[in-house]
């Protein structure tokens, strides 16, 4: 199945081995405005991809020989930003590392199936963007909001668009202890129904990356409290 996307409307591939579970998520997108393109071959997905240049795509983590994984590689390698969303079946740490290993830029669960959580991850994702010029200084990390590109010391740190939300909520609260219920309200939401134990994920990669140069650690940990952008 594939519908025919419009340059107004933000069309969404989806690659699902589960055809009614595709279908629903298909419907679903389409009942609140979205183009789609459905498809179980990842092949075909990936030359989509670039050639109708979805605004989205959501993958099935439960793809045959870990096919979903090599998508998001791929597409990673490519030099493509376009977020990524993985359906797994299970919600554990080792699931989050693997996501983010791969490039996706998160995660919602296929069991139980819930419209509504997918819907709005969908529609925060896609948001439109106000164009400006404002720039979130830290020391020699840089966080250009228009352009949404990060630096440190002048060099391009590449970031999924969760990390980059999570750092410009640091950012825009320096030297501020902001706790854990703090930071999932307003980088995850309000209505997050996952384990707080993800924020520890994407700090792990987040420090990764920004760190990756020998740079002075810039993310603090306030045991029992939560993290702290800060200096030493």
């Amino acid at each position: 199945m594939a519908e025919t996307a419009s340059n107004l409307i933000p069309c969404i591939l989806i690659l699902e081995s589960q055809e009614p579970i595709g279908k629903y998520v298909s419907d679903d997108l389409q009942e609140v405005g979205y183009e789609t393109i459905l498809t179980n071959n990842a092949d075909i997905a990936f030359q989509q991809t670039f050639e109708r240049s979805p605004a989205m795509v959501i993958i099935d983590r439960g793809l045959d020989n870990e096919s979903a994984l090599v998508f998001c590689e791929r597409l990673r390698q490519k030099g493509s930003r376009i977020p990524v969303l993985l359906m797994m079946n299970r919600d554990g740490v080792d699931d989050r590392v693997i996501c983010l290993e791969v490039g996706a830029d998160d995660y919602f669960l296929k069991q139980p199936y819930r419209s509504d959580a997918l819907i709005k991850m969908v529609q925060f994702y896609l948001k439109t963007e106000v164009t400006t010029q404002e720039q979130l200084r830290f020391g020699d990390l840089v966080l250009d909001l228009g352009t949404r590109q990060v630096l440190r010391n002048g060099k391009t740190i590449d970031l999924t668009m969760k990390e980059f939300e999570l750092l410009k909520y640091m950012m825009e609260h320096p030297r501020d202890v902001l706790s854990r219920e703090q930071i999932l309200e307003n980088v995850w939401g309000f209505d997050y129904v996952g384990e707080s134990n993800v924020i520890e994920v994407y700090i792990r990669y987040l420090r990764l990356k920004i760190e990756e140069e020998g740079g002075k650690r810039l993310i603090q940990t306030v045991r029992g409290i939560g993290y702290v952008l800060r200096e030493n």
